[in-house]
C-alpha cells in the first residue's frame, strides 16, 4: 500500500484520533512551550502518565499532563466538541487532586477546528452540589503571530486567526526551517502538514511541505501506521465480504491471495482479536483460549457478529452458542 493511500486512510478514516495524537506528540516534544503559552510562565516540568492517576483505563490519546512543582497543566486536545467534556474534565480535577493535594490544577481544553457549536463555549461542570471550571481556547479565534514565538506552537499558526492561511503557513514552515535541531525540526514539519488539513487543502500543503521532509518525522510515520492499520482492516472486511470486487488494497489482497490456506485462518484469528480488543478493551484468558480453537468458518461467522457486540457478554454468549 503506498504511502498516499496510507495517509488517506489515516486523515479519513481515523480523522480525529491523528489531530488528536498529532497535538500530544506535540506537547511530549515542546512541553515548555505549552507551558509558557497556557500558564504565561516557564515551569520545570515533567511528563505525568495518566495511567498514574487510576488503575482504570482512561482515553490518554488528546491528552497531556504536565508536572511542576507547584502546578500541574491538564491539556486536552479536542477537534470537535463533544457534550462529555464537561465531566472529562471534572472527573480529571478529582483524580489528579488525589494524586497532588498541594497542587494548582490549570485544565484546558483547546479546540482546533473551527465550529458555530455551543459546546466550544462551555467552560465548567456543574451538577448539585459540585462547580468546577476550566479554561477553554478556541485557537481559531488566537492571533497567528502569538502561534509563532516558539517552536512548539509554530504547527498550530496555520489553525490561528489570521486573513490568509496560506501566507500563513508558508511563513510558519520558514520558521520551522530555522530550527537548528534536526529531529525538531522534522516533528513540526510533519505536525504542521496533518494540521493544516483542518483548513488548508492537502494538495497546497504539499507544495509547502515536502513529504521527503516529513519521512523523518516521528509524527509523519506514527499517523502513516495508523493508516496502514485502518487500511488493512478496513481492506480485510470488504475482502470476506465482497469475494474478487477490486479494490481495499492491502487487506482485501491478503484475503484473496492466502484463499483457504493454513494462513489465512491464522491472519483472520489476529483480525478479528484485534478488532474485539478495540471494541471491547480487556478480553478474559479463557475466552481467549476458546477463540484459539475456532475454524476458520466459525472465524468468519465471529467476524460478521462481532460488529454488533457492545460487552464481553456478547462475545460469551456467541462462543457458547457457536463454539463446540
Amino acid at each position: 500500500m503506498s504511502d498516499r493511500i496510507s495517509i488517506a486512510h489515516a486523515l479519513s478514516y481515523n480523522q480525529t484520533m491523528s489531530f488528536d495524537s498529532t497535538c500530544r506528540r506535540l506537547a511530549e516534544q515542546f512541553p515548555q512551550d505549552i507551558a509558557h503559552w497556557l500558564l504565561g510562565k516557564p515551569i520545570q516540568s515533567t511528563l505525568l502518565k495518566p495511567t498514574e492517576l487510576s488503575l482504570e483505563p482512561i482515553r490518554a490519546d488528546n491528552l497531556i499532563l504536565l508536572e511542576g512543582e507547584e502546578d500541574i497543566l491538564h491539556v486536552e486536545w479536542q477537534t470537535d466538541p463533544t457534550q462529555v467534556m464537561p465531566v472529562r474534565l471534572a472527573d480529571y480535577r478529582l483524580r489528579i487532586h488525589r494524586k497532588a493535594p498541594d497542587k494548582t490544577i490549570h485544565q484546558v481544553v483547546i479546540y482546533l477546528r473551527k465550529t458555530d457549536s455551543d459546546l466550544v463555549q462551555q467552560n465548567y461542570f456543574e451538577i448539585a452540589g459540585m462547580y468546577a471550571e476550566y479554561e477553554v481556547i478556541r485557537i481559531w479565534e488566537v492571533p497567528a503571530p502569538e502561534l509563532m514565538q516558539s517552536p512548539g506552537l509554530l504547527p498550530f499558526a496555520v489553525l490561528g486567526k489570521t486573513d490568509n492561511p496560506e501566507r500563513t503557513l508558508r511563513e510558519a514552515v520558514r520558521l520551522m526551517k530555522q530550527i537548528e535541531n534536526p529531529e525538531q525540526q522534522h516533528e513540526v514539519l510533519g505536525a504542521a502538514y496533518f494540521l493544516g488539513g483542518l483548513k488548508l487543502e492537502r494538495d497546497l500543503i504539499g507544495k509547502i511541505i515536502r513529504r521527503d521532509i516529513m519521512r523523518e518525522s516521528v509524527t509523519y510515520q506514527a499517523v502513516l501506521e495508523e493508516g496502514r492499520e485502518e487500511g488493512r482492516e478496513e481492506g480485510w472486511q470488504a475482502g470476506r465480504q465482497e469475494g474478487r470486487q477490486e479494490g481495499r488494497q492491502e487487506g482485501w489482497q491478503a484475503g484473496r491471495q492466502e484463499g483457504r490456506q493454513e494462513g489465512r485462518q491464522e491472519g483472520e484469528r489476529s483480525l478479528i482479536l484485534r478488532q474485539l480488543h478495540r471494541r471491547l478493551g480487556s478480553i478474559p484468558d479463557r475466552t481467549l483460549d476458546r477463540i484459539q480453537t475456532l475454524t476458520l468458518p466459525q472465524l468468519e461467522l465471529l467476524g460478521d457478529a462481532l460488529l454488533d457486540f457492545s460487552a464481553i457478554a456478547d462475545l460469551t454468549t456467541w462462543l457458547e452458542t457457536h463454539a463446540d
